[in-house]
């Protein structure tokens, strides 16, 4: 029986984190024995918020090490199909096709693209960041996906996909499947400040690639309850960024239970807790480094992961956009066209 597909990926902008992690990376892992994978590493997508020439030549590193952080969590190329999206032209094409099936209103209404424009500092929305869940659309249909393992924040652009490929059938025939957003168990993970999100531009993530002494440093400095001037004040468990990386990456649960027990009887320091806690991430990410390490020994991997997998995603996309093109009837306008200015010219050069 055939596999059912997965499409899901990220924005080459950096290192990628334990937010990641947490979000879609082991969700990937987890399925790709189970389903044919497609990863994207969507540079266009960086273009919405980060369109100047200094970011653009920064991409080429970004993604050999998004791809380095794939392998390092697990993610195996034989298995699954790594591509750049800039590299599959199709997927432009495909969006445009979708940009008439979708109004301005009802993108206006996708929170995470004001969530987008404000952590740019964008003032006014261009019109590529509001057609981002379009692009999106594209990316997920391009290999005819069925599923999207997908951070919480992430679920109402699958929606906007799942509403294209509903109108599209419509329109022009059953041709796309009707993805479903897969999504983490943890959802997203508050960053060490405990302000927001785990993100790189606002400082407060820890990378899946940090060493030991870099993580037992963000793990020190990381935010807790403002209340608890001293060990002995009863604490808040809940809502507590360390504690939620204890219940997200520490294997002892019973230890867990403890601290909480005793953070919360003001009878354990923070200084324990978040040692504890380094320890717990450090063993969790050793796995991590030492793949990694041995990952990037081997030049030109990455690059040789990246193409032999995009390649593989072209062939798929000239199935799909054939195929979405024949049932909107426009590859025939061609077809019709060029027949006829081939039978005027064969007719002219006979009379010649």
């Amino acid at each position: 029986m055939e596999r059912k597909r997965i499409l899901t990926g990220d924005r080459p902008t950096g290192k990628l984190h334990l937010g990641h992690y947490v979000g879609s990376l082991a969700n990937r892992v987890r399925l790709q024995d189970e389903y044919e994978c497609f990863f994207i590493i969507a540079d266009l997508h960086t273009l919405t918020t980060k369109p100047e020439k200094e970011h653009i030549e920064e991409l080429a590193a970004n993604v050999r090490s998004a791809v380095l952080d794939y392998l390092s969590c697990g993610i195996d190329p034989a298995k699954s199909v790594i591509y750049l999206q800039s590299a599959v032209p199709e997927v432009v094409e495909l969006s445009l096709f979708f940009q008439n099936l979708i109004t301005v209103p009802r993108l206006s209404r996708v929170p995470s693209l004001k969530e987008m424009a404000q952590s740019a500092h964008i003032e006014e929305m261009p019109f590529g960041l509001l057609g981002y869940p379009v692009l999106q659309a594209a990316d997920i249909l391009l290999p005819r996906a069925h599923l999207v393992p997908v951070g919480k924040d992430n679920v109402a652009h699958v929606e906007v996909t799942r509403e294209i490929a509903r109108r599209f059938n419509y329109l022009y025939g059953e041709t796309f499947p009707i993805p479903e957003a897969l999504v983490s168990e943890y959802g997203s993970l508050v960053g060490t400040d405990g302000n927001a999100k785990m993100s790189k531009s606002l400082n407060n993530a820890i990378f899946l690639s940090d060493d030991e002494k870099t993580v037992y440093k963000r793990v020190m400095s990381m935010y807790t309850d403002p209340k608890r001037v001293s060990a002995d004040i009863p604490g808040t468990v809940e809502g507590n960024p360390v504690f939620q990386y204890h219940d997200a990456f520490n294997p002892n649960k019973a230890e867990v239970e403890d601290l909480k027990a005793r953070y919360r009887a003001g009878k354990v320091g923070d200084v324990e807790v978040k040692e504890k806690l380094a320890k717990a991430l450090n063993e969790f990410l050793d796995p991590f480094r030492e793949r990694r390490a041995h990952y990037e020994s081997q030049s030109g991997l990455a690059d040789e992961v990246v193409y032999d997998g995009t390649m593989k995603m072209r062939e798929e996309a000239r199935k799909t956009l054939s195929i979405a093109k024949k049932a909107m009837g426009i590859s025939a306008v061609w077809n019709r066209i060029s027949r006829k200015a081939e039978d005027v010219k064969k007719k002219q050069a006979e009379r010649s």
